[in-house]
């Protein structure tokens, strides 16, 4: 039986930190790469990432929709993104976003999160603005296999308020709602649950929000978007160490030199391991 994700997680934190790297190959980006907008330059900018970092990076977090863009022939390069990353040893977390109902629900969770799927990934990020209850497939799923989910609960965009700040007829907000779901999904799970919340890095204190759900805490926004490692202590307080800080840009504007990759990797990795509480 596949140990949990959440278990897998902790022990890829504590072992290579806590740093999850994007691989976003945003046109502009493969334009500063030296390489063409198209199929080949996806592959090669994608093969760079994973061969540069996958033995040192706790997880990667690729984003469906750049590779999607290439039609069926990008979708065949994300495939087998994942796979390498995966046998690398890396974690894979999809970032997809995907939300639905019922039947389509589950077959977006088949996508990602059946064993023999070929995007088979440890982790997906997932939307649940159509109700919590709507992700039931893919929960699941993923205890099934395994994985785990990653729902968007305090976003770091600024149109995300007017949904997850939102205040409901009990008196809680939207975003704090689905932080109780999530804690509530993990009860009882060591070392870490496999249900995790997408909480933004750059949102200042969140002292008011109970962050301590039992599961990992992915927090976007650290370097391009303005946040800095020093800042997680002060945004997640007690759930620091639960937390898995995203950086795509500001590792991936230093390729396609890999040493230069994984030199920054390494100082992230540094200025968030300094950021954290001693044991």
């Amino acid at each position: 039986m596949t140990e949990p994700f959440g278990a897998r997680l902790r022990h890829a934190m504590d072992e290579r930190g806590p740093l999850c790297v994007g691989i976003d190959p945003h046109a502009s980006l493969l334009t500063e790469w030296g390489l063409t907008d198209d199929v080949a330059g996806l592959e090669r900018f994608s093969r760079t990432v994973v061969e540069a970092l996958s033995d040192r990076v706790a997880v990667f977090k690729p984003q469906s929709a750049f590779f999607e863009r290439f039609g069926s022939r990008g979708v065949a390069v994300l495939e087998k993104t994942v796979q390498e990353a995966r046998a690398a040893g890396a974690l894979v977390l999809m970032d997809a976003k995907r939300g639905d109902i019922g039947s389509t629900m589950a077959a977006y969770a088949e996508a990602f999160l059946r064993k023999d799927s070929p995007l088979f990934s440890d982790a997906l990020t997932v939307s649940p603005y159509l109700g919590y209850g709507s992700l039931s497939p893919a929960v699941a799923l993923a205890r099934e296999s395994g994985a785990g989910l990653f729902v968007l609960a305090l976003t770091s965009n600024p149109e995300g308020g007017e949904v997850q700040h939102a205040v409901r007829a009990d008196g809680r907000n939207v975003g704090a709602t689905m932080l109780a779901h999530l804690a509530a999904e993990n009860t009882g799970e060591e070392p870490l649950g496999s249900f995790g919340a997408v909480v933004g890095a750059t949102l200042g204190d969140l002292s008011t929000y109970d962050l301590d759900i039992n599961g990992p805490l992915l927090a976007p926004g650290v370097g391009a978007q303005g946040a800095t490692p020093a800042d997680l202590p002060r945004v997640f307080g007690a759930a620091i160490r639960n937390v898995v800080p995203n950086v795509s840009r500001g590792v991936l504007r230093h390729g396609p030199d890999t040493g230069a990759l994984r030199d920054s990797a390494e100082r992230f990795a540094d200025e968030i391991r300094s950021a954290l509480p001693s044991a």
